[in-house]
């Protein structure tokens, strides 16, 4: 019998790195045994913690991430790679010829549902270990806020899938069917309220990367905001902002500096709110893609068969695969506002100068990403150079929390204008890079969105949670009514009754 990806799950033997992509164990999911004598001590049950959070920064063996599928479908990038077959599942993103046979939301639904599976395993075995109560709290707040963030992806991605809220018996794991897409809501909702009494206000320096109140109030809000529930929205991200820009309860305030986002060595800093972590001591290899802790995103990006000719005035980018070039439509957009250099490697305008050569590889535009592209003086020094890079990711951070703010105070009908909240939390994210206050419309927003958060995986979301997903991508083939969501996997419909979605010719 096929089996399904839906219950494979893993336990993560002892590690200190609280964000990673580490090598699992696959459970049979007609033989569940793995965990049976483990979650004995509070030690094991901070590594199974470890397990679930693990999940968020998950890279596929084939290079697949949620940041490169969805960045390959919209339209600021294009998919890139070497030629139009490489990187296939990029491609069939890229061109909306995805569908359930494809590998990215086979990668997707794993990721989200062994998240999941993690998080309900710990949640069912912490309560029989003896150990500090407060401490037990926390791991449970954190497992059942992780959970909500798996399946606040997967309900946005799939729309139609199985709630489970505790380890599924092997008995019964093939006869699961999926719950309504508001049920899956108020779920989430409920998970991140309940987590918030037992979350710290802040998060040490020693454990960052872990959720924190402002984190989850931050998820909590995205998730209003997605269902539209404007006042409950506004009111989240209120909590996470401030009443004005640097007067966060947290400690959030934007970085001076928008270009140091993106340094290295600049991790977890004040304006990062979630956040996912790399680093360049994990040894990963060709022949261990996506089980090691590097960030594949920095080899990826580069510009393939990157060469210096002036090496004086070249930029010391590592020669990468051409993935995710900017489409000149967003180039043009971006092209005098302050945060082109930070975000858009220009090799365009390098070669034309006679700095650097490189490939022009398929959809090559001359314009790459800068903000996370692989630099030699930040590779590691063990294991396959190119795939150990230790770039952090953001999954949210202030500059997005305020613009969010100020669309839900938009769209509930509040006063936006001069000197309102709305208007003051929308416009700092222009004065961080001197631009001068614009009015707040659902336009501004958009825009402002489109170049603040480029390449960090938000613009294919924000257009289906728009409406615009429709008119802005049908010349990649985006089919309205079909593409705002992904099929479900073909393996997860065989010897199941889960069901292929309407939008997919489906009966669910």
């Amino acid at each position: 019998m096929k089996k399904n990806i839906l219950f494979y799950a893993a336990l993560l033997v002892a590690s200190q790195e609280l964000v990673s992509c580490q090598k699992q164990l696959d459970v049979n999911p007609r033989d569940r045994i793995l965990e049976s004598g483990y979650y004995v001590n509070q030690q094991q049950a901070f590594n199974g913690l470890v397990a679930v959070y693990d999940q968020l920064g998950n890279q596929s063996s084939g290079y697949l991430t949620k940041l490169n599928i969805f960045a390959s479908g919209s339209d600021d990038h294009f998919a890139g790679g070497d030629s139009p077959s490489d990187l296939g599942d990029l491609q069939a993103m890229n061109n909306y010829t995805v569908n359930s046979l494809s590998g990215a939301p086979s990668y997707l639904w794993g990721k989200g549902f062994t998240g999941i599976y993690r998080a309900n395993v710990l949640l069912k075995k912490i309560e029989g270990i003896g150990m500090d109560a407060n401490t037990k709290n926390r791991y449970i707040a954190e497992a059942k806020a992780l959970r909500a963030i798996f399946y606040f992806d997967l309900v946005r991605i799939f729309k139609n899938v199985p709630l489970l809220l505790e380890p599924v018996d092997k008995d019964n794991m093939y006869n699961v069917v999926q719950a309504a897409p508001a049920d899956v809501y108020k779920q989430i909702e409920a998970d991140l309220n309940a987590s918030l009494g037992a979350l710290p206000a802040t998060i040490p320096t020693a454990e960052a990367g872990r959720l924190g109140q402002g984190a989850v109030h931050a998820v909590l809000g995205k998730v209003y905001l997605w269902q539209e529930k404007w006042v409950q929205a506004a009111s989240e991200f209120a909590l996470v902002n401030g009443a004005a820009p640097g007067a966060s309860t947290y400690g959030y305030k934007l970085l001076p500096n928008f270009a140091d986002l993106w340094k290295v060595t600049n991790k977890f800093n004040s304006e990062s709110i979630l956040e996912l972590a790399y680093n360049t001591t994990s040894n990963m290899g060709w022949g261990n893609v996506g089980s090691g802790e590097g960030n594949v995103m920095g080899i990826l990006v580069g510009p393939r068969n990157y060469v210096p000719k002036i090496a004086a005035q070249a930029p010391d980018y590592v020669s990468g695969w051409s993935v995710m070039p900017f489409t000149q439509e967003f180039f043009d957009l971006i092209h005098f506002d302050p945060r082109n250099k930070p975000t858009v490697a220009n090799l365009d305008s390098l070669e034309k100068a006679g700095i650097v050569s490189y490939k022009h590889a398929n959809a090559n535009t001359g314009y790459f990403v800068e903000k996370f592209a692989g630099r030699t003086s930040t590779k590691a020094a063990v294991g396959q150079l190119e795939l150990n890079f230790g770039q952090n990711m953001y999954e949210i951070r202030l500059a997005d929390t305020y613009m969010m703010e100020a669309e839900a105070l938009l769209k509930s009908g509040t006063a936006v204008g001069a000197g309102t909240k709305a208007y003051i939390m929308f416009n700092a994210v222009r004065a961080r890079v001197g631009l001068n206050p614009v009015a707040v419309t659902i336009d501004n927003i958009m825009k402002e969105r489109r170049i603040e958060l480029a390449a960090e995986g938000q613009r294919w979301f924000d257009l289906v949670r728009w409406g615009l997903a429709a008119s802005k991508l049908s010349s990649k083939g985006f089919v309205a009514g079909k593409n705002e969501i992904l099929p479900v996997p073909e393996r997860e419909l065989a010897n199941s009754k889960i069901l292929q979605s309407k939008e997919w010719g489906g009966s669910k």
